[in-house]
C-alpha cells in the first residue's frame, strides 16, 4: 500500500474510532492556503480539530512523537480559517489527536496541543 492510500485508511479507522466514541464528523481533509486539517468533528458543543498519525512500526518513534512544532501551527491556522469562513469564531474548540502505531486500534489523545503551542 502506497503512502496516500495508507493515510487515507488511518483517517478511515480514525473516523470510525470517533464516530464509536459518540462524536460527529463534519469534515473530512478539510484544505485552506494555510494547511489542511484531517478531520473536523463535534463531541457535544465543542468543535474539534483532529490530526491522525499513524506508523507502520516503531522504527522511527510513536506516531504521537511526528507532530512538531510547525506541524501544529499549520493545523492550528488552518483551524482558524476555519472558524472565521464559517463564522463561529467564538465557538468552543480544541485539538485532539488520534494515532494509530502498527496494527494496534486507535488511540484518541483530548486537547494534545493548543492554539498557542
Amino acid at each position: 500500500m502506497n503512502r496516500r492510500a495508507l493515510g487515507n485508511e488511518a483517517e478511515r479507522r480514525a473516523a470510525q474510532h470517533l464516530e464509536r466514541l459518540g462524536y460527529r464528523i463534519l469534515e473530512r481533509n478539510y484544505t485552506c492556503r494555510l494547511g489542511e486539517i484531517d478531520l473536523v468533528v463535534e463531541e457535544g458543543a465543542v468543535l474539534c480539530f483532529v490530526e491522525v498519525r499513524m506508523r507502520t512500526g516503531d522504527r522511527h518513534g510513536a506516531a504521537v512523537e511526528t507532530i512538531s512544532p510547525a506541524k501544529r501551527r499549520h493545523i492550528t491556522r488552518a483551524a482558524e480559517h476555519y472558524l472565521m469562513s464559517r463564522g463561529a469564531a467564538e465557538r468552543a474548540c480544541r485539538f485532539d489527536v488520534v494515532t494509530i502505531d502498527g496494527e494496534g486500534a486507535p488511540v484518541l489523545i483530548r486537547d494534545a496541543f493548543g492554539m498557542e503551542d
